[in-house]
């Protein structure tokens, strides 16, 4: 079992970087050994070709407007085969999940499930404003975002037959 935690955003756009201190607090807990946690920032090249390691889960972890109250958090499933069908069109300098998981399967697809932990951002700044640090709403639901990908993580183990951290009986 192998389980990818993708922590995505960008550090000087606010609310963006949720997904990479998601990422922070969950690099200072003991998780599983089936769980990588990856801060992939904004190097959205480098989370195509992750998405290509036979992950058996991977869950994304990233700002997501979609138009809730801000803090509000969202765990979606998604098909990699519904990542819209426009042409791949990568920028370096920011990353768009969907378009990143478009990338990975033009390059040979993602197999496993596809789980993204988003929350409803405050304020997400401009290129001009250069806006570092989260907004206290969104702060606030950091923990407990990282606390939600624990159980996901916890229910995927259990969903394979095995407590965290133990070898699956052959």
């Amino acid at each position: 079992m192998k389980i990818l935690i993708a922590g995505i955003g960008n550090i000087f756009h606010g609310d963006d970087a949720f997904g990479v201190e998601v990422a922070a607090s969950l690099a200072r807990r003991r998780l599983p050994p089936e769980a990588r946690v990856v801060d992939f920032g904004i190097r959205g090249f480098d989370l195509a070709y992750a998405l290509l390691d036979d992950n058996d889960v991977t869950i994304l972890v990233d700002a997501t407007a979609r138009g809730g109250a801000p803090g509000t958090l969202y765990t979606i499933e998604i098909d990699p085969n519904d990542a819209g069908r426009a042409p791949v069109d990568i920028d370096a300098h920011s990353m768009n999940p969907m378009r990143v998981l478009q990338m990975a399967q033009t390059l040979g697809g993602c197999r496993g499930r596809i789980l993204l932990v988003g929350c409803e951002p405050e304020t997400l700044g401009s290129e001009e404003e250069g806006l570092m640090g989260l907004s206290a709403t969104v702060a606030a639901a950091v923990e407990v975002a990282a606390d939600l990908v624990e159980v996901l993580v916890s229910r995927t183990l259990k969903e394979d037959g095995r407590a965290p951290g133990t070898t699956a009986a052959a």
